[in-house]
């Protein structure tokens, strides 16, 4: 197989785990970090002996794919930058600062034939790939991202720095175009948002409701989804959750009608958690970086494959993130 050259645009935090996951990879060499201060893109670069500069247009013709790890704000330059000259981006959610933007890079890439993958890492979470191996059809999300304060990423709110990931994975797992979106939320430190809670219902009928906050004083991350077929309980940041399925616990349900019929049978005395049939999702644990990369390096070399996560998903997903933003705006506290 050949060895893509990769590089790495943004040379923060975001941009130096990605270098050492593209350092892991057989398949990919890093020649490149770009940032606008050349204090940090040396920085990387001195760890894994390839170069080092503060303009991105240097890599045209030297790479073969670009990570673009930089503040939002500049992603749809710099994505254009690489897609007109057919290299294929990894762009760190969110996809774009703005939705116009976002579809501008996606039909830049389908014009160009060029690979776009968007960083949404959670749903390379092992928590998400279990998930999505179960195939179920939701009927009901309920999503809460909360954290401390991260001290980063001042140039967007809560809605597009936190909540995109939940909005992303709800957008998968609903599987159907948006009907209406309510919302509110709530500038407390920074100039834009940073509480937010918003409602949104789906054609199909399924309804999902997410918070999200950088203001709380513990992290916690779990998401629990209602469907016809089973009942879902997962925590992405201890990467764990239970799975309560319809087919096994019908005898359950036959269980209390029988008892219920017996006027002096005591239920005080049952504990429900034994009469379910409670399974463990089966989580693996690779790490999200790698397979996010792993698949955008796999939709490079194989035109049958595709990134985990799509520009047009990404493009999805902010499309979502700006109609919460709307909403919010509409529903301002006086």
């Amino acid at each position: 197989m050949k060895t893509l050259r990769t590089a790495i645009v943004g040379g923060g935090k975001m941009g130096s785990i990605h270098a050492k996951v593209y350092d892991k990879l057989d398949n990919c060499q890093l020649t490149a970090v770009v940032d606008s201060d050349i204090e940090k893109a040396k920085k990387i670069a001195s760890v894994y002996g390839c170069k080092a500069t503060t303009d991105p247009t240097e890599l045209i013709g030297s790479v073969d794919a670009v990570t673009i790890s930089a503040p939002t704000i500049y992603h749809h330059d710099l994505a254009c930058l690489f897609i007109e000259n057919g290299i294929p981006v990894m762009i760190e959610k969110p996809l774009s600062a703005t939705v116009e933007q976002g579809r501008r890079i996606v039909d830049l890439a389908k014009k160009h034939n060029v690979v776009v993958a968007v960083g949404h890492s959670e749903r390379c979470n092992p928590v998400s790939q279990a998930m999505k191996r179960l195939d179920i059809d939701a009927k009901f999300i309920e999503a809460n991202r909360i954290s401390p304060y991260p001290f980063r990423s001042t140039d967007i709110g809560v809605v597009l720095d936190v909540m995109i990931h939940e909005i992303d994975i709800m957008l998968s797992l609903a599987n159907s175009p948006i009907k209406s979106v309510h919302a509110v939320g709530v500038n407390v430190i920074a100039d834009n948002e940073d509480i937010c809670n918003a409602r949104i219902t789906f054609e199909s009928g399924c309804v999902a409701n997410i918070t999200a906050s950088r203001l709380a004083m513990k992290t916690e991350r779990k998401v629990r989804v209602f469907s016809r077929q089973a009942y879902l309980s997962v925590d992405y940041f201890k990467k764990q959750g239970i799975v309560i399925q319809t087919a096994p616990n019908v005898n359950v349900v036959e269980w209390i009608k029988e008892h219920q019929m017996q006027d002096d049978f005591d239920f005080s005395e049952v504990n429900w958690p034994d009469l379910l049939n409670i399974e463990q999702l089966e989580v693996d644990d690779r790490e999200p970086l790698r397979v996010e990369q792993e698949s955008f390096i796999k939709a490079i070399t194989d035109p049958n494959e595709r990134p985990e996560v799509t520009g047009a998903e990404g493009l999805a997903a902010i499309e979502c993130a700006h109609m919460i933003l709307d909403s919010v705006k509409q529903h301002q506290w006086q």
